[in-house]
């Protein structure tokens, strides 16, 4: 291998500044081949039947790429092994008969059982909650036609459009293989390398670094199936569907700040709050919903359905809403269910298909293949947490980890001996049947030229941004970037945000010491000539919207305060009425309200009653909270003077949070805040309850973020 030793960063010196804008590589040469010494000559598209067609099972250099990345971590998840899990129901709204007749779709009087699962994508087992990273939102459907797999996201859209890419894509925001830093984060050079030379990554990237990449807690999270997949109804008749799950305690997200803090305060913050929730009765609901598109719109939009970096906004298409899942059990043993439970995108019942998806038909093959390496071979389906409701009977045997004991001495089919049984089932009486898609076409490695748009809805989803989320984005591509050292790729990410906004280019760009460069064609040096085929930049479409409401955060607050974590700040001496009026008040209407005193024990108050603290000042933190209620009392005066308390409503103030004070508690916020003005933006300082409860409703006052105090 030629080792390029102008390499302008190896071994972390500082580069000379006319090397900065040079590519190289020390893989200069060297062709791409397979496993077996086979030259590869387009790794950047599966074999399909046309340029919109079904992924071939020949693709043998698909094949090996995957299940080569598929088995490379054992024994957890090669993506997201940091789970959290609980089982649940699922109610129907109304029947769907007219769209699909999958039976749990069109049945309002039965509760089909569920266990949802949610996780990060690029951590291990052991890495914390708050990564900047995609969440992942499965949903085993445990249906009497057997398990329905709804293995979502918590973006609307993913990073790559084939199959063949997602290997490429995870080695990229993994941590580096040399080092096996940084852990749980997609801050550096991989990451952000791959994805200035894919731009079709780029609308997944802004939602990255928008705040639905940091949320409040996974019952905060909405889910999106991501695929296009279809319904198929008695007759026969197949609508496209995308799945959406719509989060009743609404859509709230933290500012990174308090994010990197909170990863040090409690790494288990979203799995702990997920448990609490469910264990003090809190169950969170989802509403499940749906975007239908009849079959003779398939090419109605200025982006192809079958494009995974693509959105259908809710404006063009609306969410039809169709039931509800309320997730009100933990799991009994975390390894034994939210380990491993295995879901897969293939698990469909009667009236579910597949569309032909480029990426879809990838997964379809990868989720099994992955999964049999993971727990001990093909019959995983026998685990409690994976097993389906209909007895299973087929031909299949043996294995490791066997569990069905099957008798008779014909495991083949047809038989006589075992009187033709199991036998199969008609389509009229529930046997699964694929729809039937006619398709014509050559057998090519091509993507459709109806993919080739990578801008138009990253600028979309921009547009569609409330003020301080744009400040987000902004601050989130300057933190990440910040953390790259190969200073040719920021350039590369900085130019390619003048694809999507001007504005937003140029304020990374300043936060960088970059100036953004348009590059058109043909391809500079900086861009390896095999990066994109044909397009590095894009096609552009004219949507038919500027802007798409149903894309930002601050349009989907919560109607109420349930399950929302309040601290009380206290101290001998507090009034009564906190213990009499206030906490009483907060948990009638279902807040996780707790005590904060100087040191764990009791709390007297003004007239001698005592109170137990849930948590003392040297173990807890305000980011672990999402409001504060400072009450009157000679407490005040003890906690005036005290650091930590004075440090926690300062940080509390700096993370844009509710606080209330009540009579002398004023005085903790002044001692905290002596350059702040009262009243301020969601700060209350009369005491008033009711004021307190509907700003917690609202649960940040971003506008403070612009005139943001030292802590």
């Amino acid at each position: 291998m030629k080792i390029n030793e102008n390499e302008p960063f190896a071994n972390g010196a500082n580069p000379k500044k006319e090397q900065l804008g040079k590519y190289t590589s020390s893989d200069q040469g060297e062709p791409m081949t397979t496993n077996q010494g086979l030259k590869i000559n387009d790794d950047h598209n599966s074999l399909k039947v046309g340029d919109r067609g079904p992924t071939l099972l020949e693709d043998f250099i698909l094949r090996e790429k995957i299940t080569h990345f598929d088995h490379e971590r054992i024994p957890e998840r090669v993506v997201h092994a940091r789970g959290s899990g609980a089982h649940g129901i699922f109610e129907l709204y109304e029947p769907m008969g007219r769209y699909t007749k999958a039976k749990f779709l069109n049945n309002t009087d039965k509760k089909t059982p569920v266990f949802c699962r949610f996780s990060t994508v690029q951590g291990s087992r052991g890495s914390t909650d708050m990564a900047r990273d995609i969440r992942g939102f499965a949903v085993k459907f445990y249906t009497e036609e057997g398990v329905y797999d709804l293995v979502s996201n918590n973006t609307g859209v993913f990073f790559v459009q084939d199959g063949i890419k997602f290997p490429d894509l995870v080695h990229a925001v993994k941590p580096e293989p040399d080092c096996e830093i940084p852990q749980a984060a997609s801050a550096h050079d991989t990451f952000w390398d791959f994805v200035s030379l894919m731009p079709e990554t780029m609308h997944n990237v802004m939602w990255l670094m928008s705040d639905r990449a940091v949320p409040r807690s996974l019952r905060t999270m909405e889910g999106f199936s991501i695929n296009t997949f279809r319904f198929i109804n008695e007759e026969g008749v197949s609508h496209f569907v995308r799945f959406h799950w719509k989060s009743l305690q609404g859509v709230l997200g933290l500012p990174w700040d308090e994010v990197q803090r909170i990863a040090g305060k409690d790494t288990d913050f979203h799995r702990r709050d997920l448990w609490d929730a469910i264990e003090n009765g809190h169950y969170p609901q989802w509403e499940l919903g749906v975007q239908i598109i009849p079959e003779e719109d398939e090419h109605k939009y200025p982006f192809d359905l079958l494009d995974a970096t693509k959105i259908i906004p809710e404006e063009l298409v609306p969410v039809q809403i169709i039931g509800k899942m309320t997730l009100n059990r933990n799991p009994d043993n975390f390894f034994a269910e939210t380990e491993q439970v295995a879901f897969h995108p293939g698990h469909v019942v009667p009236g579910i298909d597949f569309s032909n998806d480029p990426l879809l038909q990838g997964r379809l093959f990868s989720y099994t293949d992955t999964q049999i390496s993971r727990l001990g071979g093909p019959n995983f389906h026998e685990i409690p947490i994976n097993k389906s409701i209909p007895e299973v009977t087929n031909n299949q045997r043996n294995g490791m980890h066997r569990m069905q004991i099957n008798k008779g001495k014909s495991s083949y089919h047809p038989n006589s001996l075992g009187g033709g049984c199991p036998f199969q089932t008609m389509i009229a009486d529930g046997g699964f049947h694929s729809y039937e898609e006619r398709i014509d076409s050559a057998k090519i490695r091509q993507r459709s030229k109806s993919f080739f748009d990578h801008f138009s809805q990253s600028t979309l989803f921009y547009n569609s941004m409330d003020r301080h989320e744009k400040r987000h984005i902004v601050d989130a591509f300057s933190f990440e970037l910040g953390k790259v050292k190969t200073v040719p790729i920021r350039q590369r990410v900085v130019n390619m945000l003048l694809e999507v906004d001007e504005d937003l280019a140029q304020r990374v760009g300043d936060n960088l010491g970059l100036q953004p460069e348009r590059l058109g064609q043909p391809m500079t040096d900086d861009v390896p000539p095999d990066a994109d085929p044909e397009h590095y930049y894009s096609t552009k479409s004219e949507l038919p919207i500027a802007e798409a409401p149903s894309l930002s955060m601050a349009t989907k607050l919560p109607a109420d305060i349930k399950a929302r974590r309040i601290a009380i700040l206290t101290a001998d001496g507090v009034a009564d009425e906190v213990f009499t009026e206030v906490k009483k008040v907060l948990c009638e209407l279902d807040a996780m309200v707790m005590v904060i005193a100087p040191k764990h024990g009791f709390v007297t108050t003004a007239s001698g009653d005592q109170y137990m603290v849930d948590e003392s000042l040297l173990t807890a933190s305000s980011v672990l909270f999402d409001a504060v209620y400072v009450p009157d009392g000679g407490s005040a005066r003890l906690l005036a003077n005290h650091h930590a308390a004075i440090h926690f409503v300062a940080e509390a103030f700096k993370h844009c949070k509710p606080i209330a004070a009540a009579g002398e508690g004023v005085e903790i916020l002044k001692a905290a805040l002596p350059q702040t003005e009262f009243p301020a933006p969601g700060v209350s300082t009369d005491g008033d309850l009711l004021r307190f409860i509907e700003d917690i409703k609202k649960h940040r006052f971003w506008e403070r973020e612009e005139n943001p105090l030292p802590v």
